[in-house]
């Protein structure tokens, strides 16, 4: 029988399919920012995972980053993110994915986030052992700043990059190396298995970290947030592998 798990590991799948097929193509722009760019394939992306998610759940919520579909007033919400790092996608950067999440009211129960391009899918259930590809994962074990990796976001409205500015300048100076990915789900991803120490960035949807949260801390992690002062739709965001103190990042 179809699970909330299987069915999001189904929609990320399918989802990854029509957007590996895309990769590297002319793309229809739907709309473009100063640091930001609206595809039409993102659109598409989350269309096919809401056919999937309400075909299997029909009472439930969708809320992502295109916008909300299903019953709004049911306490199970699907929490979407088509293509996390669109801007990477749009300029051939093989360095995107899929994020979906599932949450009973405020708490998230399952988390799924999928590269298409390197077929690389992460998978946890509350309870449950993080998985990426079937394997079991878990956080990296280094203590000292200074042997870490630590990937910082980079927001997009002016006062953000200021903040995120200051807060790398921090980080170059004290941890091993920093790293700007584009794409948060796969950063906390890869905090999850150990490819990152940490992450950090002061402005994200919920869309971007919802999945990612479940995967750290199922995976020993520790991960913490809150909504900057000012900006009451994003998210600040800290993570860490559980070993090097988040009083340090």
């Amino acid at each position: 029988m179809s699970t909330p798990l299987s069915t999001a590991i189904k929609a990320a799948r399918t989802a990854g399919e029509l957007i590996r097929s895309q990769f590297g193509k002319t793309l229809e722009v739907n709309a473009v920012y100063s640091h930001d760019i609206k595809l039409e394939l993102d659109v598409q992306s989350q269309e096919l995972i809401t056919g999937i998610l309400l075909e299997a759940y029909p009472d439930h919520a969708i809320f992502g980053e295109e916008g909300i579909a299903g019953n709004q007033d049911s306490p199970w919400q699907w929490i979407v993110d088509p293509i996390d790092g669109t801007v990477n996608f749009f300029y051939s950067i093989p360095h995107f994915c899929i994020s979906i999440a599932l949450r009973h009211n405020d708490e998230v129960q399952v988390g799924v986030i999928y590269d298409p391009i390197r077929d690389e899918l992460w998978e946890v259930e509350r309870g449950g052992i993080p998985k990426l590809n079937g394997v079991p994962i878990k956080t990296s074990s280094r203590k000292d700043l200074a042997d870490c990796i630590v990937s910082v976001g980079m927001s997009k409205s002016p006062d953000m990059v200021v903040a995120a500015t200051a807060i790398l300048e921090k980080y170059v100076r004290r941890a091993r190396k920093c790293r700007l990915m584009g794409s948060a789900a796969l950063d906390l991803a890869y905090v999850a298995c150990g490819r990152l120490d940490a992450y950090i960035e002061q402005s994200v949807s919920l869309w971007d970290v919802a999945a990612g949260k479940l995967l750290v801390e199922a995976a020993g992690g520790h991960y913490e947030s809150n909504v900057p002062a000012g900006n009451p739709d994003k998210l600040a965001v800290r993570a860490s592998n559980g070993s090097v103190s988040l009083l340090e990042i």
